[in-house]
């Protein structure tokens, strides 16, 4: 049955520890965060919709709109100034001034991107400069980063953010808590925070928002959608049956259904992985992230077959082997500090390694 995006809102606002939604690119997962937020944060008075001083910030999200409150000032005359700008807001003014998050942000921005690239904040917080260390107390000239950096560094003040609030909402006596702000918060909504991420580094990014889920203590809910499915996955797999799970669906007539995901059944894209890993293992070209898209492959399979660590599927012909196999493909998966790492030549034993869990996972599991 069809619902309006206000509906599909209204079935979210439950009890739900987590629900986890996948949707397609353009169904209107941006538009969903903020109904949401317009319904828990708003009621309807005399046919007017006016804010709820009592309701006031019950919903945290991270959107396409959280992006908007960073802007760059290109200093298009010299080229020399390069900023990117903050919109004074409540959520940047609390984790850069009041709580002081400014290197944990550097730190985490880092994790996802380089670890020599470093964001300089200036002295009232209000903008950002990005420079290369060279490990010697010299740096590069300021430069303008990507827009996959730009969103990093978003997420990543967003993150931390989210950290400290779930730190202090973990304290359960009110009056022992280090700040009033998020006592009326009841919901952490997210849509798809990273899109640009490789592989390596989305898994990683899901696994660190499924321990944040799980650190939680407080009564605070979860809504996190996306249209990447190994990220769906990862997270499905991490959070196992502590999350339910829906996929969003939209119609022609602009209206949707919220389907339950009751049978985790995966997508077909590991049979495209799949297809890839045995043309590189035929051609001789295993990179490092091969063992990525093995890694994908079994996220999705045990996901479909009900295993809560996917290292289950692996084989166990020999003592050990299992978790021997199992520690490869996580250091070949696994985010590497220095970027020449993700290029490094593969030593043949390691594509030996990966061309035979490849045909043995074919044959335990029947894939076509």
């Amino acid at each position: 049955m069809s619902k309006t995006l206000t509906e599909i809102a209204q079935a979210l606002n439950n009890n739900k520890k987590v629900q986890l939604i996948y949707a397609f690119n353009g169904t209107g997962k941006t538009r969903l965060s903020k109904e949401f937020r317009r319904l828990v944060d708003f009621t309807e008075a005399n046919n007017e919709i006016e804010p709820n001083e009592e309701a006031k910030s019950k919903v945290l999200y991270y959107n396409a709109f959280t992006e908007d409150l960073f802007y760059w000032d290109n200093d298009l005359i010299n080229g020399t100034e390069l900023k990117l700008k903050i919109q004074p807001n409540s959520f940047t003014n609390w984790v850069l001034g009041e709580a002081g998050q400014d290197q944990n942000i550097i730190t985490n921005f880092q994790k996802y991107t380089d670890d020599k690239l470093t964001p300089r904040f200036s002295e009232n917080n209000t903008e950002i400069q990005f420079s290369f260390e060279r490990g010697n107390e010299e740096r590069s000239e300021y430069v303008k980063i990507s827009k996959g950096e730009e969103s990093c560094f978003i997420w990543s003040v967003f993150y931390t953010f989210l950290k400290q609030v779930i730190s202090v909402l973990n304290v359960p006596e009110i009056e022992e808590r280090e700040t009033d702000k998020f006592n009326h918060l009841e919901y952490i909504f997210i849509d798809d925070p990273v899109s640009s991420l490789d592989d390596n580094h989305l898994i990683e990014l899901a696994v660190d928002i499924a321990k944040l889920v799980v650190a939680s203590k407080s009564k605070l809910k979860f809504i996190i959608t996306t249209h990447n499915q190994l990220f769906f996955n990862v997270l499905s797999n991490e959070l196992n049956k502590n999350a339910q799970k829906y996929k969003l669906e939209k119609f022609e007539d602009g209206t949707y259904a919220l389907h339950n995901q009751l049978d985790d059944s995966p997508f077909s894209y590991h049979l495209y992985l799949l297809a890839e890993l045995e043309k590189a293992i035929q051609a001789n070209t295993i990179q490092k992230y091969h063992f990525n898209f093995l890694r994908n492959i079994l996220e999705k399979t045990a996901t479909f077959l009900g295993y809560k660590e996917w290292k289950k599927l692996l084989p166990d012909d020999s003592a050990g082997a299992r978790e021997a196999y199992y520690n490869r493909i996580i250091n070949f998966s696994s985010h590497s500090k220095h970027g020449a790492d993700e290029v490094a030549a593969i030593p043949d034993s390691e594509k030996s390694v990966l061309a035979f869990l490849v045909r043995k996972i074919k044959e335990i599991y029947h894939f076509a």
